[in-house]
């Protein structure tokens, strides 16, 4: 989910609806908003050459959508094997269950409550289907079950909200921590130094081709940000409802209540450090 904030200069990707990389596809769910973009990007991922594909976040629950990314597989060849689920809001896992009745597949994600079938997913974990490897990142902050999942071969990384393709993401206070967010930050940025990743393939949003970039924008953001909160304290203004009319005072009011829930978790990061 964004939260509608822009600096100059954000890395920009093209609009994608379709193949992505050599082994990412994505279909494009019809649930757009201020706070899904352009809809959620259910990505089917699978190695060229097998008739096996791994589903990241069905998306909604929406019948129509859940038969696409099936139909969609199949015209590629591929049968649904496993679904995976960045973390639990409804717009990336509501139709995760349906979807599961419909490809009879398990479920694997953080969250126990979202799982279905006997295995969940752990830091450090290695999915393989069908010949494809995807090694399980954690990215909490966003939310405190946040995953992202590393596509060594395409040299690419499915971010769900952690890092999206347009704007900026919320850490959806009390369950996201901004302290968390920015660790989770530098964990992807050592993705791209150490392990080469240039794509990121997000949950909203166009792909973006340069992953350092994008990752470095979002923690001069954050920085940015930071210091808009702890200035606009400093000139009197005590809560979290203050201080976004003071800072988000050129933003939508439609989208204050979401800023409000990352005022609150930089608060909190401020008050933790000592810095207010």
């Amino acid at each position: 989910m964004t939260d509608a904030a822009a600096l100059p200069g954000q890395p920009r990707g093209a609009v994608v609806s379709g193949p992505a990389t050599a082994r990412a596809v994505n279909v494009l769910a019809p649930n757009p908003s201020a706070m899904t973009l352009d809809g959620t990007n259910t990505w089917i991922v699978a190695e060229p050459d097998s008739d096996l594909a791994v589903v990241v976040d069905p998306g909604p629950l929406d019948e129509g959508h859940l038969r696409e990314v099936i139909a969609v597989a199949e015209r590629l060849g591929k049968r649904v094997g496993l679904t995976l689920l960045t973390h639990g809001h409804a717009d990336h896992a509501e139709g995760a269950a349906r979807f599961a009745e419909l490809t009879r597949t398990a479920v694997r994600a953080l969250d126990p409550a979202l799982r279905l079938g006997d295995e969940g997913l752990a830091a450090g974990d290695v999915v393989t289907t069908g010949g494809l490897e995807l090694r399980v990142v954690p990215t909490p902050g966003h939310t405190s079950d946040s995953l992202s999942f590393h596509l060594p071969a395409d040299r690419a990384v499915l971010t769900g909200d952690t890092i999206l393709g347009r704007g900026t993401t919320m850490v959806a206070h009390p369950d996201g921590r901004l302290g968390d967010y920015l660790d989770s930050l530098r964990r992807l940025r050592s993705l791209t130094v150490d392990d080469g990743v240039h794509t990121v393939l997000p949950g909203h949003g166009p792909v973006l081709e340069d992953a350092q970039g994008a990752v470095e924008y979002y923690l001069a953001h954050r920085a940015s940000r930071l210091a808009q909160v702890e200035m606009a304290v400093e000139k009197g203004h005590r809560t979290a409802a203050e201080v976004v009319a003071h800072v988000y005072a050129d933003v939508d009011r439609s989208l204050w209540p979401a800023a409000e829930l990352s005022v609150r978790a930089q608060l909190e990061y401020l008050t933790e450090h000592g810095l207010i």
